[in-house]
C-alpha cells in the first residue's frame, strides 16, 4: 500500500527540516570556530577600526593639501601620533623607573627621610588624625612604619606592579593598532561601503544611516572623552612636573585612568597638593591647590564643546553610553556602549514617531557623512 499524500509530506517536511537543521548548526560551528580563531585580534582591530575612524577626517583633509597622496596622508599621521604616544610614555615611564630606584636604594641604605607632617594635617576631616599620626611615626622611624604596616604596602606594591604591567601590555597593544589603522584608513571608502550594505541587510533603508550615526558617535566620542582626559592628564602633568612631585609618571597615569573612567582627578590632584603644602611654600602651594581644582572642574566646559557633536543625539545619551560601556567591557567599551546606546536611542525616536523619525535620522547620518 502506498503511502499516503499526508504521510508523504510529513517525510518531505521531516526531511528538509534535518537538513536545514544539520546546516544551520555546521554554519554555527563554523562561525563559532571563526571567532575562536580570530578572539586574540578582536581587541587590537576593534581599536584599529575605532582609530581609522576618528582619523579619516583629518586623513582626507591632509591628503588633499599633499595632492592626494593618501599613503604618505597615512603615512605621516601614524608616524605623528606613534611619536605622541611613546615620546611622554618613554620619559615618564623612564621617570617613574628612576623615582623608584631612588626609593629603593634609600631604604637600603637607611638614608629615607620623610619629612614630618604639618599641624594642619591632623585637622583634615575624617583621615587628618590617622594620616598625621601615620605620618609622624614615618618621619621618625620609616623602617619600623613599613614594617608595622607591611601586609598594607606589600597588597599595594602588587596592585601597583599589576597596573604598571597592565598598561604597558596595553601601550604595546594600542600601538599595533595605530599600525592596523593605517591599513583600514587606505581602505576607508570600501568599507563603509560594506558597512552600509550589511545595515540595509539588516534594518532596510534606514540601516544606511545607523552606519553613517556609528561613525559620528565614535568621532564624538573620541573627542569629548579621550580628548578630553588627554587634556586634563596633559594639564596635571604639567602641574605635578612644575611642582616637582616625586612618581610623577606613575600618578600622571593613574590619573588618566580617572579621567577615561569619568572620575575627577581632584581625587589625587587635591591629596597631592595637600601634601604639596607640607614641603613648600605658602604661595606655590595654594597656586597649585587652585591649579589642580581648575583642571578637576575643566570637563565641565570642555565636554559640552566636544561631546555629541555632529549626532542627532542628546549629549547625555552618548555620556551615559560611554560610562556604562565602560563599567562593562573596559576602555573599549566607551565607544562600543556609546555607539549602541545611541542606535537604540535612534530606534525608539523612531518606533514612538511611528516612521516620522526617519527624516530627522536621514539628516544626522547625512549631516555627518558631510
Amino acid at each position: 500500500m502506498s503511502d499516503t499524500p499526508s504521510a508523504m509530506s510529513t517525510q518531505l517536511f521531516t526531511k528538509n527540516a534535518t537538513a536545514a537543521a544539520i546546516q544551520i548548526g555546521l554554519l554555527f560551528l563554523l562561525a563559532a570556530w571563526c571567532i575562536a580563531i580570530i578572539k586574540p585580534f578582536i581587541g587590537l582591530v576593534t581599536w584599529a577600526a575605532v582609530i581609522a575612524v576618528a582619523l579619516y577626517p583629518l586623513h582626507r583633509k591632509l591628503a588633499g593639501a599633499l595632492g592626494n597622496k593618501e599613503k604618505l596622508s597615512v603615512m605621516i599621521i601614524i608616524i605623528v601620533f606613534l611619536s605622541i604616544l611613546i615620546i611622554p610614555a618613554w620619559s615618564l615611564t623612564g621617570s617613574s623607573i628612576e623615582t623608584a630606584q631612588n626609593l629603593a636604594q634609600s631604604l637600603e641604605e637607611g638614608s629615607l627621610k620623610v619629612p614630618p607632617p604639618n599641624e594642619k594635617v591632623a585637622e583634615w576631616p575624617l583621615v587628618g588624625e590617622r594620616l598625621y599620626s601615620v605620618w609622624g611615626e614615618a618621619s621618625t622611624n620609616i623602617e619600623a612604619t613599613l614594617h608595622k604596616y607591611h601586609d598594607q604596602v606589600k597588597s599595594f606594591s602588587s596592585w601597583l606592579l599589576k597596573k604598571i604591567a597592565g598598561t604597558t601590555m596595553g601601550l604595546l597593544g594600542f600601538i599595533v593598532s595605530i599600525l592596523i589603522s593605517g591599513a583600514l584608513m587606505l581602505s576607508a571608502d570600501a568599507s563603509y561601503e560594506a558597512t552600509k550594505r550589511i545595515g540595509r541587510r539588516l534594518a532596510g533603508d534606514k540601516g544606511a544611516n545607523f552606519a553613517d550615526l556609528t561613525v559620528a558617535t565614535i568621532r564624538s566620542v573620541a573627542k569629548g572623552v579621550l580628548g578630553v582626559a588627554f587634556i586634563q592628564t596633559a594639564l596635571a602633568t604639567i602641574g605635578l612636573v612644575v611642582m616637582d612631585v616625586p612618581g610623577a609618571g606613575i600618578w600622571a597615569m593613574i590619573i588618566l585612568f580617572l579621567c577615561i573612567a569619568q572620575l575627577p582627578p581632584t581625587l589625587i590632584l587635591v591629596p597631592i597638593a595637600l601634601w604639596v603644602f607640607s614641603v613648600a611654600e605658602p604661595v606655590p602651594a595654594t597656586i597649585f591647590l587652585v591649579y589642580s581644582v581648575l583642571v578637576g572642574i575643566s570637563d565641565t566646559f570642555l565636554k559640552p564643546l566636544l561631546l555629541g557633536r555632529g549626532v542627532d543625539v542628546p549629549m547625555l545619551v552618548i555620556l551615559l553610553g560611554a560610562i556604562g560601556g565602560m563599567i562593562t567591557a573596559g576602555i573599549i567599551g566607551l565607544f562600543i556602549g556609546a555607539v549602541i546606546l545611541a542606535l537604540g536611542y535612534q530606534l525608539y525616536i523612531f518606533w514612538i514617531t511611528d516612521g516620522e523619525g526617519r527624516e530627522a535620522l536621514t539628516e544626522g547620518g547625512s549631516e555627518e557623512a558631510a
